[in-house]
């Protein structure tokens, strides 16, 4: 009986372990998803060497070498659309003051605090007799009384400077963009007049601005007054509604109660163009011509 012989089959080589790659693969690309959310999803960011987190976190403005007096470097940017504030405190009636911050383009952004510096953005901070007290990051403040009793009777300035999220501190003219006022009286560098009280004659050396504010119109109409640098200015303002006063450029401001004159001096000692306005009704009172 014959046999058949069939031919050999040649045995197969196993294929390459296609799904050992896969799996490579898709644990690469897993990590690198999961290494792009990390951190709250937030791609990681690098700096040159030699420079800080707080140089590289924006590029809004010029950041100075000198900082604000409590370790915070200076941000600087133009005058015009500047960030500003004004601070008002007024007594509690159970205990304390409160403050109100009034600002201009500017905007709170609790939620992006230690981001990059985006123009108008950021939070303030208030000091007192230039002690750091609290980080805000709205327009109201409570201050407890408890906090200012070790620092004596009267004459206790509290100020309010704005930041940007970077804790870089917010400058124009190479000067932190900030307002002071008095836990006692009026604010620093202005004195409230009763109405009717009339006030003192200038001394030679000032220069005396004297501006009423009627139903919205300034008097005299707003003009220019030429002041030679180094004189004293002596601002006297009245306005029918309570206001804000403000001299751009040297970053002086007060307080308008509505009826009371307020006189706000200080010395021209920068030439220039300066505007004098108020904030709340935004009106412009006189231009300052130092030279």
């Amino acid at each position: 009986m014959k046999r058949s012989h069939r031919p050999l089959r040649a045995t197969r080589p196993h294929r390459a372990a296609r799904p050992v790659v896969a799996a490579v693969t898709v644990l690469t690309a897993g990590a690198l998803v999961f290494g792009a959310s990390a951190c709250g999803g937030r791609a990681t960011t690098h700096h040159k060497p030699g420079t800080s987190h707080e140089q590289a976190g924006g590029s809004v403005g010029r950041l100075l070498t000198a900082d604000d007096g409590s370790g915070n470097r200076l941000r600087q940017v133009d005058a015009e659309g500047a960030p500003s504030v004004t601070v008002a405190v007024r007594p509690d009636s159970e205990d304390g003051w409160n403050v109100h911050l009034s600002v201009r383009n500017f905007r709170f952004t609790p939620d992006s605090v230690g981001g990059a510096a985006l123009l108008g953005r950021g939070h303030a901070r208030l000091f007192l007799d230039g002690h750091p007290l609290a980080r805000v990051y709205g327009s109201w403040y409570h201050l407890p009384a408890s906090l200012v009793r070790g620092a004596g009777k009267g004459g206790t300035e509290l100020t309010a400077r704005l930041y940007a999220d970077d804790h870089t501190a917010w400058a124009v003219n190479s000067a932190p963009v900030q307002a002071t006022t008095s836990l006692s009286t009026a604010p620093s560098g202005a004195a409230t007049a009763p109405e009717g009280s009339g006030s003192a004659t200038p001394r030679p050396d000032t220069t005396l601005v004297e501006i009423t504010v009627t139903h919205g119109k300034v008097s005299p109409a707003p003009g220019r007054t030429e002041i030679k640098k180094g004189r004293t200015v002596e601002l006297r303002v009245r306005s029918d509604r309570a206001d804000h006063l403000h001299v751009h450029g040297y970053d002086k401001e007060a307080v308008l109660p509505a009826g009371r004159t307020v006189t706000l001096t200080f010395t021209a000692d920068r030439s220039g163009l300066f505007e004098v306005e108020t904030h709340e009704s935004d009106l412009l009172l006189t231009q300052l011509v130092v030279r």
